[in-house]
C-alpha cells in the first residue's frame, strides 16, 4: 500500500514505520493519523511481523506536535470529536496492539508527538531528543491521552510540572524520569531499537500479546489487572507456543515458537 505521509519497511520479523513530513517536522494531521492507523492495522494482521519500530524522518523531529492549522477554528463539539476520534483510531489503538511497538524518538517529540510515543509500549531516545507537552501555551490541554499516560510514566508531580510549565525536557532527564528506557546516539538509534526488536521476536508472540493486555489492565480503572493476568496466564497453557516453549526447555534446546 502506498502512503502519502509515512514509510513502511519490513526486515524479516521487524517492521519500521517512519512518519515522513520533514518540512512540517512530522506534525500529525488527519491524513497522517489515518495512514498510521492503516499501517498498524495491516502489520498487526501480518503474523510474520513480531515487532514494530516507530520513528520520524530526518534528525530534527520524531513528531513535533499536531498540525494546529487543522483545528485552530474548531468549536467545543468539534474539539471533543477530534480528541475522541484520534484516541480511538491511533493512540489507544497502538497501546492495545498485541504486536509490541517501540518508539525511536529521534528528535523533538512535542504535544501529540510525545503522546504518540507514550502510547507505544516503550521508548528509546536519541541523545538530541527533546520532549514536552506545550499545549497550555496555546490555551488548550493535551487531548490524545497525555494527561493520563504522562503521570503513569513519570508520576503525578512531574507530569503536573511538565504540563503546567509547557517546558521541554532533554533526553537525559526523560531517562531519569522513566519516560524513556534508553538514551543512545542519533546514529545508533535505529540499530539499537532493531536489536531490542530482535530480542523480542525470539520470544512467544502469543505470550507477549497476553503480557501487553495484562500490563495495560494495571492502568485501566474499569479493569481488574490481577484478574486479567490470571485469565491471560491460564490461556497461555492452551497455546502451541507454551507447548513448544516448555518442551524446548526440558529438551535443553532453543524454542521455535509457531505463534499459535
Amino acid at each position: 500500500m502506498k502512503y502519502q505521509n509515512i514509510l513502511v519497511e519490513k526486515d524479516a520479523a521487524i517492521a519500521t514505520i517512519t512518519i515522513n513530513r520533514p518540512t512540517k517536522l512530522n506534525a500529525l494531521n488527519r491524513v497522517t493519523i489515518k495512514e498510521l492507523n492503516q499501517a498498524f492495522s495491516k502489520l498487526e494482521k501480518d503474523k510474520n511481523i513480531l515487532a514494530i519500530i516507530l520513528t520520524g524522518s530526518s534528525e530534527k523531529a520524531f513528531v513535533a506536535g499536531a498540525d494546529i492549522s487543522e483545528f485552530a477554528d474548531f468549536s467545543v463539539k468539534e474539539g471533543k470529536k477530534l480528541a475522541a476520534k484520534g484516541q480511538e483510531i491511533l493512540f489507544d489503538f497502538v497501546e492495545n496492539l498485541s504486536t509490541p511497538v517501540i518508539a525511536a524518538i529521534n528528535g523533538f517529540a512535542l504535544g501529540g508527538g510525545l503522546e504518540l510515543a507514550m502510547a507505544c509500549h516503550f521508548r528509546v531516545a536519541s541523545d538530541n531528543a527533546k520532549m514536552g507537552l506545550p499545549e497550555v501555551s496555546l490555551g488548550v490541554i493535551p487531548g490524545y491521552g497525555g494527561t493520563q499516560r504522562l503521570p503513569q510514566l513519570v508520576g503525578k508531580g512531574r507530569a503536573m510540572e511538565m504540563i503546567m510549565t509547557a517546558n521541554m525536557i532533554d533526553a537525559q532527564r526523560a531517562l531519569d524520569y522513566g519516560l524513556v528506557n534508553h538514551v543512545v546516539s542519533q546514529n545508533g538509534l535505529l540499530e539499537f531499537c532493531q536489536k531490542l526488536a530482535g530480542k523480542i521476536s525470539n520470544n512467544s508472540s502469543v505470550a507477549i500479546g497476553y503480557a501487553i493486555k495484562a500490563i495495560n489492565g494495571c492502568f485501566n480503572n474499569s479493569v481488574n489487572g490481577f484478574s486479567t493476568e490470571i485469565n491471560a496466564f491460564g490461556k497461555c497453557f492452551g497455546t502451541a507456543d507454551f507447548k513448544e516453549g516448555t518442551t524446548a526447555f526440558m529438551e535443553k534446546r532453543k524454542a521455535h515458537f509457531p505463534g499459535k
